[in-house]
């Protein structure tokens, strides 16, 4: 069995990211043996490197190796692709066809983008990996085959499952092993080896001087995100072998043609890692936004009453938004999600205050306003008593509904 710089050797695989080498040695590892294998990671990682490394090192070597896509063959005809048909099965079936599973017997078949494959097509191959066994499609006769399996997939199998668009059973029999390839983001240091490699691979293909990187290059290449994987660095290698005259490389040039995108994350439930940090981060932000509107609120009813102004038009209008804004919050902040104290961003808020009745905490807003309940009680009298108990008007003066004045003149005993 070659160890694992003759692999490297023998299928240019360039990088020592420790990653990269614990996925090589587990397909080296698992290869003599014939259980199935399931190969994630994104797209352009190079999976299919896995599934040519285990039948090199198999005893099944000098049998047929097939890679089949299994996204894009139609869901009509992939049964066929797979298992072959019986002459006459269907339109256009002039001649009985051999499938992949049989011609492969004895050796070797990679299912890519097995995640794709229709649910009658997924009880068809589990049978096959449970018992050797399946039917071309037109015939009743049942044949064998003796294939070993390795599959690979891109997308989350787990989600899949619960979605109903994957069987439970398949997944665990095909992922007997699971050999996960890093994203290349994640190998930072082999990105500029992998870039000279491509480079000099262009350079010679399209007969001109290979590409030279300035410092500031390398690093940028190093922090790029890469979401195309290697697939993509290797196309931008090839598109800047081509275009590019002068070929003394800098940052700047680099990212013309690479530019960062926002690192900011799109706050859509489920699609983001951060998506609870920064629910969060808003609540708090909005607690202290209500805590400015009720100081501004203490503000100004303090000078209104020392002052003993009447209350002018534009006051009235302040005062009617910032109640308003207030009472909302209250009839609100009970359907908010409260956060365990551990959980609480302490940059952003540092002044809290423990509830006994409660196993969270809130933000301490009431402390620095104690005395605007008096206010608010004080304004509701004086609106009560120049209407003359009028609630309508009195609510209406006060930019406040009816109903939650009702409960104010409760809550204070103003009745």
């Amino acid at each position: 069995m070659d160890n694992l710089q003759t692999i490297k050797q023998r299928f240019s695989i360039i990088g020592n990211d420790p990653g990269l080498n614990r996925a090589l040695e587990k397909a080296i590892q698992v290869a003599p043996t014939d259980i199935s294998v399931l190969v994630s990671g994104e797209s352009g990682v190079g999976k299919e490197f896995i599934p040519k490394i285990i039948h090199s090192q198999s005893h099944r070597k000098h049998n047929n190796y097939i890679a089949v896509n299994c996204g894009a063959i139609p869901e009509g005809t992939i049964d066929s692709e797979l298992f072959g048909h019986e002459k006459g099965a269907f339109t256009g079936a002039t001649a009985t066809r051999k499938g992949y599973f049989e011609v492969a017997d004895k050796g070797t078949i990679f299912l890519d983008e097995v995640g794709e494959l229709p649910a009658p097509t997924q009880v068809r191959l589990l049978r096959v990996l449970e018992s050797g066994e399946f039917m071309k499609v037109g015939s009743s006769e049942i044949q064998k085959t003796d294939v070993r399996v390795v599959a690979a997939t891109n997308v989350k199998m787990e989600e899949a499952i619960e979605k109903g668009k994957f069987r439970e059973d398949l997944y665990y029999r095909l992922n007997t092993v699971e050999i996960n390839m890093p994203a290349l983001r994640e190998r930072k240091n082999d990105i500029p080896l992998l870039f000279r490699k491509f480079a000099a691979d262009f350079a010679e293909k399209y007969r001109m001087p290979p590409l030279e990187l300035q410092p500031e290059a390398v690093q940028y290449l190093m922090n790029y995100p890469w979401p195309g994987n290697i697939r993509q660095l290797r196309n931008f290698a090839e598109e800047i072998s081509v275009v590019e005259k002068d070929r003394n490389i800098s940052a700047e040039k680099i990212r013309s043609y690479l530019p960062y995108q926002s690192s900011v994350p799109a706050l859509i439930p489920g699609k983001s890692d951060n998506s609870d940090h920064l629910e969060r981060e808003l609540l708090f932000k909005f607690l202290l936004d209500m805590k400015k509107d009720l100081n501004d609120l203490r503000s100004l009813t303090l000078d209104l009453i020392h002052n003993k102004e009447n209350i002018s038009s534009g006051n009235l209008e302040t005062l009617q938004r910032v109640i308003r804004e207030k009472t909302e919050s209250e009839r609100d902040y009970g359907a908010m999600q409260i956060y365990q104290k551990d959980e609480v961003p302490t940059h952003i808020v540092q002044d809290y205050t423990e509830y006994p009745d409660h196993d969270y905490e809130e933000v301490n807003v009431q402390k620095e306003s104690l005395s605007l309940q008096d206010n608010e009680m004080e304004m509701i009298r004086k609106a009560l008593e120049k209407h003359k108990g009028k609630r309508r008007s009195a609510a209406e003066e006060l930019g406040i509904s009816e109903r939650t004045l009702y409960r104010k003149i409760k809550q204070y005993n103003l009745e």
